[in-house]
């Protein structure tokens, strides 16, 4: 019998391979809707009611939301080397047992301290439940046809808003936010725990030998130029995507929409996720990782300043909020597979853990930031349109990132 952090040995992952575990792919397909849909995106729906009920300020709230993402991006570079060693078994059956008391703990909170204690401790749920795990595992299961795997995985997971969001929503209107976070707690134990006790249990192969031409280290292609400006552009655009999803919320109550009409915006970007990411596979073979990166982060300012530019009609909103997802869709399974596509999948876990570690801190500090900045900018339509300038300096970083681009002849 296998146990949780089994790591067995003579495991193929070549295509149509019998070893790779038949149950792993639906059952990630379900845990990345839920473990998004409830620990991420059900936040931004709750959160004006959270304010209105506990008096606490906005940016407090918001700030704790931002610390559990902080505590995913350090504690997912450890969650990297863990994963390449051992395999996601382990990593995502705690993972979704943390996640769920975190949230009973955030549903509890009698005061902020507790509410900031609680969302620490969803963080480490955050690193060992979202995509990270979910793509290493499939990196390796998969591997040669892993971008079909990732794709599949994050087709399912681009409707996690779009089923959580409006969801969150309707129980809002029934129950209290505390109430609410205990049936999503409860919902998050049923539909993660047990599909990733049982499903991944499958041995872990060897990480397989580097090509050639693709032999550097770990540590070696860490500390390259292209590598850190990667780094840098996907930091960057991460910052405008994720003000931007938890911004539009509010960027709607605040030119008169209702809290639902907001929630089933953000929730139909991600039927745009879905409808986007079965493109990549045509895109990712007609452009290389760089024409790619720096086309999507482009289209990512596109859409980020149509939101601050048209305030309606709701349809035309919701044309752009299927646009964005579209281009969010694509810009996931980039990521996803920047490192495959410039360095191999040696050092997959470890070197993705790397590359998503200021991405996902940018990704914690936008809430913060975007709630901050609406302010003294005089809106969130001007907060949109200085996010679309940021993702405009992502783009004309990404040309720099392809390997050998700054080696000397």
């Amino acid at each position: 019998m296998t146990g949780l952090g089994t790591s067995a040995r003579g495991a193929a992952t070549g295509s149509g391979d019998r070893s790779r575990p038949r149950a792993a792919l639906p059952a990630l397909c379900l845990t990345q809707i839920t473990s998004w849909g409830i620990v991420y995106y059900a936040f931004p729906v709750l959160n004006p009611g959270i304010t209105h009920a506990t008096g606490w300020p906005a940016g407090a709230t918001t700030a704790a939301f931002s610390l559990a993402l902080v505590v995913s991006a350090l504690a997912g570079i450890r969650v990297g080397r863990i994963l390449d060693r051992r395999g996601p078994r382990a990593v995502m059956t705690t993972g979704s047992v943390i996640g769920t008391a975190g949230l009973l703990l955030v549903s509890a909170a009698p005061n902020l301290p507790v509410f900031f204690a609680g969302w620490a401790l969803t963080g480490l749920a955050m690193a060992t439940t979202f995509y990270q795990p979910a793509f290493a595992a499939l990196t390796r299961w998969w591997a040669p046809d892993h971008v079909r795997a990732l794709t599949v995985v994050t087709l399912a997971g681009g409707l996690a808003s779009t089923v959580f969001a409006p969801l969150t929503a309707l129980l809002a209107e029934h129950l209290s936010w505390r109430h609410t976070y205990l049936v999503l707690a409860a919902l998050l134990a049923v539909l993660t725990v047990p599909a990733h006790a049982l499903a991944l249990r499958a041995p872990w192969p060897p990480a397989p030998t580097p090509a050639r031409d693709k032999a550097d280290g770990a540590a070696t292609v860490a500390g390259s130029r292209p590598f850190r400006l990667l780094a840098v552009a996907f930091t960057l655009s991460a910052f405008a995507m994720y003000a931007v999803v938890v911004a539009v919320v509010p960027l709607l109550l605040e030119r008169g929409y209702s809290t639902a009409q907001a929630a089933w915006i953000l929730g139909i970007g991600g039927a745009g996720q879905t409808l986007g990411r079965t493109l990549y596979a045509a895109l990712a073979r007609r452009t290389t990782p760089t024409a790619r990166t720096t086309t999507l982060i482009a289209l990512g300012a596109l859409t980020t300043a149509a939101f601050a530019a048209v305030p309606g009609p709701y349809a035309l909103l919701v044309a752009v909020s299927v646009v964005a997802g579209m281009v969010r869709g694509n810009l996931t399974l980039l990521q996803a597979t920047a490192v495959t596509d410039r360095w191999g999948t040696a050092h997959y876990g470890r070197l993705s853990g790397l590359l998503a570690a200021p991405s996902t801190t940018a990704a914690a500090l936008a809430p913060f930031a975007g709630a901050a900045l609406a302010v003294p900018l005089g809106g969130y339509g001007p907060l949109f349109l200085l996010l679309a300038t940021v993702s405009v300096a992502a783009a004309l970083v990404s040309p720099w990132t392809a390997p050998g681009a700054h080696r000397s002849p």
